[in-house]
């Protein structure tokens, strides 16, 4: 069981243990990380603490991170739009509708089935049911995904998104005009305090960053391009309804009178990272959707 350790700072003084620890590795999730605690996996100062602990300056965290647990999932054949693939890394065009990895409700049919039916070699660094999975969209968001063949690939990737050198530009179609032609959204995101199922812009969020131009205008909609300096959940669309302009056909955070679409107009069109290998840039992009192709004529009409 690999150990991590960590002393408090300054600024995190009187933060709660799992919000600190879960902003120790971009993969680690909040509720992953209270699982942790609740399992014994985490001593502050060589106790165990409850999720709520407050942190005080120079507490001495020391993490037993578990060892990932056996895969207990279908291989699936699909026929996956595959974009690259060597020993070590696969980009492949998720479409709308498919989800990225097995969860209650959703264990067969996944992008994760898919994949291990193709290869074999997937990454388990990242624990039970998301094999080689180094980020993921929303299951009604279409685009372009990195997938680690192997543990250092899935460390090299990982290390890149904490360092936000990954290219990762999405676009999309959000209700109203919007007035400027570049922006920035710097606003951290967290969980809904009235919500759970949904994220929004709190005070005590993590730190999110996206920026945008506009590609078009048509009257009351706007088509844009989005590039994330961060990777929250749902950013994008909670990011675009904080400012005012929610994401067309978005189900949980845009307007109830919308355009049908099937879910978010959302596309992760262009995917750049550096090769963990090779250590060279390479860059891909997936044209948009049909359905999205066809919404843009309609607007311009």
């Amino acid at each position: 069981m690999e150990k991590m350790e960590h002393i408090i700072l300054e600024s995190e003084n009187n933060e709660r243990i799992d919000k600190i620890i879960s902003t120790l590795n971009a993969e680690w999730s909040r509720s992953q990380v209270q699982q942790w605690i609740k399992d014994g996996h985490v001593k502050v100062n060589g106790k165990q603490i409850k999720a709520n602990y407050k942190c005080t300056f120079n507490d001495q965290i020391v993490i037993d991170i578990p060892e990932p647990e056996i895969l207990d999932v279908q291989a699936e054949e699909m026929n996956l739009d595959i974009y690259y693939e060597d020993g070590d890394v696969l980009v492949v065009n998720k479409p709308k509708g498919m989800v990225v990895h097995p969860a209650p409700g959703h264990l067969t049919g996944t992008l994760v089935n898919g994949l291990m039916a193709h290869c074999k070699d997937l990454s388990g660094i990242n624990g039970v049911l998301r094999p080689g999975i180094v980020h993921r969209i929303d299951k009604d968001t279409s685009g372009l995904l990195m997938v680690a063949k192997n543990d250092m690939a899935h460390e090299g990737l990982v290390n890149q998104l904490v360092d936000k050198s990954v290219t990762r530009k999405y676009f999309a179609i959000v209700h109203g005009n919007v007035p400027h032609d570049y922006g920035t959204i710097d606003a951290p995101i967290g969980r809904d305090p009235n919500d759970r199922q949904r994220m929004t812009v709190v005070d005590n969020g993590k730190h999110a960053v996206t920026h945008f131009r506009v590609l078009d205008r048509f009257n009351q909609y706007t088509f844009i391009e989005c590039e994330l300096e961060t990777g929250r959940t749902h950013q994008i669309r909670v990011h675009m309804k904080y400012i005012g302009f929610p994401l067309v056909g978005d189900p949980k955070y845009g307007p109830r009178k919308t355009l049908s679409i099937g879910g978010q107009a959302l596309h992760a069109g262009i995917l750049g990272f550096i090769h963990p290998r090779t250590k060279q840039y390479i860059e891909f992009e997936a044209p948009l959707p049909e359905e999205f192709k066809k919404l843009l004529i309609e607007l311009k009409r």
